[in-house]
């Protein structure tokens, strides 16, 4: 991969090789990317870098989706994300059963880089351990990258800006874009291979107008794709132009589209319609579901996969089943959904090569899994997260008419009163899966108190749903009549000074 340091970063190709690099001793950092991540290539440079400052460990990188085994036992459900491993002595006896001492999940280089130096130690075993980003190898390339995140994500002054406050360098670029074709479209991806459904929606329909347009690939440069976030006022993609007026994005071009309208503006901005043999055919099957007709099926596996795609109004195809899912991107958008409360069908296309394959081609999306609502193809696990965060998927779910049932907010709260005294923890109270639930289990026991109890590891939905909801990030966690008592050391210290018995029962 470009970018890299030859020789200092290891691919490993199967589980029991990593087993067995973890088990030597040494500190061992995983970071788990793919190909298709800009974030995961940012950051596997700073990574290689880092492997030149701390010799001492192993830095092994791991293709995410070409390594489900791997993934899917470290629970990976999302890219970049970081492993680190180092050898502790507990109770006389070393963690060398493959347990991560820590995590990092996201693009966050100087996070990295000052855990790589508290688990990897100094250049040297003379040295003492120092931050990582001052004055060693990886020290440039970790601060361009910061800079090069900066631009993406900005800062919160920077996210509420309004669009005159675009700079008048990048307003003039923005012009010139915006006014660089009659037609402009900026989107993800290109129109021969789009990189989420409401793009590929819109150049579908652009095709059906038979009209000529430019595009612009918003994924490839993010000083534009945020500003033009300020420049039109409008915080998502894709956005259409004609003559460098906005027309809306994904849904009001559809409308437009659908009501006549769109061929309206462009006839009254002098657009011109092409011939037919300069448009590229868009599909057979006139385009339902937003979906780029297939060439090389046959009508029966095109209407099967039809049939499939419309079976449940809204349809995942996955690896494996939503309660066993086979790989860390799928698992990802089943969270997703039921964080969302939405009733969804799944297939699985492990079990059937056929559908996999010709579901590639009929989509033109090449991974999996892939997320459909209402036949329309919304896209894989990064454009399901994307739209999560921004509030854009609950918004889709809606205008699409999709019933949400009770949020992930209102089954946490009910499972903190299932019980006066409630513990979630790791394991059951008689088979515990980490020390720290084990001590608050035998202090209830000590004090007689009655509890009920959660094992956090059977739901990861649940997990990280209640440390939003508790503010509190790690566990156990002990809630009395609803309220949150405290982890591990506060139980521990109300139990030592004889106050935990009258505290659960006041």
């Amino acid at each position: 991969m470009a970018g890299g340091v030859e020789g200092a970063v290891k691919e490993v190709k199967s589980k029991a090789e990593l087993d067995q690099t973890i088990g030597e001793g040494s500190p061992v950092i995983l970071h788990f990317w793919a190909s298709w991540c800009e974030a995961s290539k940012h950051m596997d440079q700073v990574f290689s870098h880092l492997s030149t400052d701390f010799p001492l460990a192993h830095f092994i990188r791991v293709e995410a989706e070409e390594q489900p085994e791997i993934s899917e036992a470290y629970s990976v459900s999302a890219v970049p994300y970081f492993m680190l491993f180092k050898i502790l002595f507990y109770e006389c006896r070393p963690n060398i059963d493959g347990k991560a001492v820590d995590t990092l999940e996201g693009a966050d280089p100087s996070s990295l880089a000052n855990k790589v130096a508290k688990v990897a130690g100094s250049i040297s075993r003379a040295e003492p351990a120092a931050p990582a980003s001052l004055g060693m190898a990886a020290g440039p390339t970790i601060l361009e990258t910061v800079k090069e995140f900066a631009k993406e994500n900005g800062s919160p002054q920077e996210r509420t800006l309004s669009p005159s406050a675009v700079g008048d360098g990048l307003k003039k670029r923005l012009e010139q874009l915006v006014n660089s074709h009659g037609i402009m479209l900026f989107m993800k991806g290109s129109p021969e291979s789009p990189k989420c459904g409401f793009s590929q929606k819109v150049v579908d329909l652009l095709k059906k107008e038979k009209v000529k347009f430019g595009s612009f690939d918003i994924l490839t440069d993010n000083e534009v794709r945020e500003g033009l976030k300020k420049f039109s006022n409008r915080p998502t993609f894709p956005q259409l132009y004609c003559k460098g007026e906005l027309l809306g994005g994904c849904d009001i071009a559809i409308a437009m589209h659908e009501s006549g309208e769109l061929r309206d503006v462009f006839k009254g901005h002098g657009i011109e319609i092409s011939n037919p043999s300069e448009i590229k055919a868009t599909s057979p099957d006139g385009g339902r579901g937003g979906i780029t007709g297939p060439s090389g099926l046959t009508a029966a596996l095109t209407s099967r996969l039809q049939g499939l795609i419309n079976s449940s109004e809204v349809m995942l195809f996955m690896k494996g089943k939503p309660d066993e899912p086979r790989c860390g991107f799928s698992r990802k958008v089943v969270d997703i959904l039921r964080q969302e409360k939405v009733k969804f069908g799944s297939f699985d296309i492990l079990s059937d090569d056929e559908v996999r394959q010709g579901l590639k081609v009929y989509s033109n999306w090449s991974s999996y899994p892939q997320l459909y609502i209402k036949g329309e193809l919304i896209g894989g696990s990064d454009i399901v997260l994307e739209m999560q965060k921004s509030g854009e998927l609950k918004k889709v779910l809606s205008d699409k008419g999709i019933l949400l049932g009770e949020t992930l907010e209102d089954r946490v709260k009910q499972l903190v009163n299932l019980s006066a005294v409630m513990l979630f923890m790791k394991g059951t109270p008689d088979a515990s899966r980490c020390g720290f639930s084990s001590k608050v289990v035998n202090a209830l026991k000590e004090e007689g108190v009655e509890f009920g109890s959660f094992d956090i590891l059977t739901d990861e939905v649940v997990r990280q749903g209640l440390k939003k909801y508790s503010n509190w990030p790690t566990f156990p966690q002990l809630y009395y009549k609803g309220e949150l008592v405290g982890g591990c050391d506060i139980v521990m210290e109300l139990h030592n000074n004889g106050e935990l018995k009258v505290t659960l029962s006041e």
